[in-house]
This record gives C-alpha cells, sequence and structure tokens, in this order.
C-alpha cells in the first residue's frame, strides 16, 4: 500500500503525518529533527511506497539539505 508523509519541519523537531490512499489518517508523531529519528517513526510503515512532502519555516536551513539527507 502506497502511504503519504507530510514532514513539518522546524528548528528542533519534525511533526511526521502519515494518511494512505485514501485520506485516512494513519498516524501523526512528533520526533527530534534528526534523520535516524524520523526513519525510526516511519519503520512502523508497512508501506512498499512512500511519498513525502516537506514543509520549512522561513528561517530553517535550505530545503536542498534536508531533501538530500531524508
Amino acid at each position: 500500500m502506497d502511504y503519504y508523509v507530510g514532514l513539518d519541519v522546524s528548528l528542533r523537531s519534525v511533526a511526521v503525518w502519515v494518511i494512505d490512499v485514501d485520506g485516512k489518517r494513519v498516524f501523526e508523531r512528533t520526533a527530534e529533527c534528526e534523520i535516524d529519528d524520523i526513519v525510526r517513526c516511519l519503520e512502523e510503515l508497512p508501506a512498499s511506497r512512500l511519498r513525502v512532502g516537506l514543509n520549512f519555516p522561513e528561517r530553517a536551513a535550505s530545503p536542498n539539505f534536508y531533501m538530500h539527507a531524508v
């Protein structure tokens, strides 16, 4: 099954939202702003494919940094 992941990135934490293809919320979590913590959160999904969307605050580091890191 495919899932859609939304990441709302702030300086200290990341809000992680996951919905399925029907738009039903699968889960919502808050993780530390560390890649390993985000990955651990997403490992709970039995997904064959994840599609990820990112939201950055204006003062955060360049989005390219996060996109390459994830």
